[in-house]
């Protein structure tokens, strides 16, 4: 690695983060350039000093991890995201992933995997805790499942699966029309395709179909 890669640290446990960052800066590749104890305080720091990495718990004060993610999704030239947390739960887990979070990591894992995880994000490849690995299974079992039951989302067109991606963020055919750069009359025609494609009826089936299987889109 010829620069540092550069790290920030977001937890609310003081103790804990001298303890990461000691972990972190054994190591000469990596570099900590900040540390926040919530969500809200992370967001100006992370504009301030264009980290690499972030290191962020779920469970924050203010802001939780998965806002301070979806918030970070919106700027350009985001930062890889590790979530180190306590935190097991499914769902939580498969938001992670779905925001496009690398690394997940549980607290309870022993300290040199952190390292490990910033070894597999700087040669580009994700890295998920095998004391979670279930978690991964299970998801990817759950999308097979969903597309052996809709075959025809692989008919969908690119536009169509970007629609049906942020009808699953709850987003409305306007705001749709914004993020896409398109007419709100263009959003619907794609909608009634989709519902025609996967056979979803009723004025609120694709909203429901998307929600439900959010994490598999």
């Amino acid at each position: 690695m010829n620069n540092p890669m550069k790290v920030l640290l977001v937890d609310n446990h003081p103790l804990f983060r001298h303890g990461l960052r000691e972990v972190i800066t054994s190591e000469p590749d990596y570099q900590i350039v900040g540390e926040a104890g919530d969500g809200a305080a992370a967001l100006p720091l992370i504009g301030q000093t264009k980290p690499d990495v972030v290191i962020l718990d779920i469970d924050l004060p203010k802001l939780d991890g998965l806002e301070l993610i979806r918030r970070l999704q919106l700027e350009a030239g985001s930062p890889q995201i590790i979530v180190l947390t306590l935190c097991k739960n499914e769902s939580v887990f498969n938001e992670a992933i779905t925001r496009g979070v690398k690394g997940f990591i549980l607290k309870e894992d022993p300290a040199n995997e952190i390292l490990q995880c910033l070894k597999a994000l700087a040669a580009g490849q994700p890295y998920i805790s095998a004391s979670i690995s279930g978690l991964l299974l299970r998801r990817h079992e759950k999308g097979r499942a969903l597309h052996e039951t809709k075959p025809a989302l692989a008919d969908l067109t690119a536009m169509e699966n970007r629609v049906l991606k942020l009808v699953a963020q709850n987003k409305t055919s306007k705001q749709i029309a914004s993020d896409l750069f398109i007419s709100p009359y263009t959003v619907e025609t794609h909608r009634c395709n989709i519902c025609s494609k996967l056979e979803l009826h009723g004025c609120q089936s694709l909203l429901r179909f998307a929600l439900e299987h959010k994490s598999h889109l």
